[in-house]
C-alpha cells in the first residue's frame, strides 16, 4: 500500500518486544529512505517530511519525520483471531480507495499466493500456523 503496511510478525523465542523491533525497523528504514531520497535529489519530499518533526527532536538535530511515531499492534493469541486479521490484510488492497488488485492473490506484496499455491511472491512467507503450533494437516 502506498502509505501503510499490514503484517503478521512472528516473534517466537525473541528476547525483544514488538515495540522495540518495530521501532528499530522504522528507524533503519527511515535512514535508508532518506539516503535514497538524497541520492535522487528529491528535495520536495524533504519539504513534506521536515514540518512533522517535533520541537524536542528538532533541537536534537532531527531533520525529517519519515514514519508516524506509533503503530497499531494486535496480538494474535488464537487461530480464529489470526485468520480474521490475515483475511483483512489480504482483502485490504482490493477494497475501498486502494483497488490495487482484482483479487488478493494478484496483489504482489501480499501473502495469499503462498497460502493458496505454496509459492512465495515478493518475499518469503512462513505459515503462521508453524509459529502457533497449530496442526498443519487440517
Amino acid at each position: 500500500m502506498s502509505n501503510h503496511l499490514h503484517a503478521l510478525l512472528g516473534l517466537k523465542n525473541s528476547d525483544q518486544s514488538i515495540n522495540s523491533i518495530v521501532s528499530n525497523a522504522k528507524r533503519f528504514l527511515a535512514y535508508e529512505i532518506v539516503k535514497r531520497l538524497k541520492e535522487q535529489q528529491q528535495n520536495n519530499v524533504f519539504e513534506k517530511l521536515s514540518p512533522a518533526v517535533n520541537a524536542s527532536d528538532s533541537k536534537r538535530g532531527k531533520l525529517h519525520q519519515v514514519f508516524e511515531p506509533s503503530f497499531d499492534c494486535k496480538e494474535c493469541y488464537s487461530e480464529t483471531f489470526t485468520e480474521q486479521k490475515l483475511s483483512y490484510i489480504h482483502e485490504n488492497p482490493c477494497k475501498g480507495t486502494w483497488n490495487l488488485a482484482v483479487s488478493p492473490i494478484d496483489y504482489r506484496y501480499s501473502s495469499p499466493k503462498f497460502y493458496v499455491t505454496g509459492e512465495n511472491g515478493e518475499y518469503v512467507v512462513t505459515n503462521y500456523k508453524e509459529l502457533m503450533d497449530v496442526d498443519l494437516s487440517k
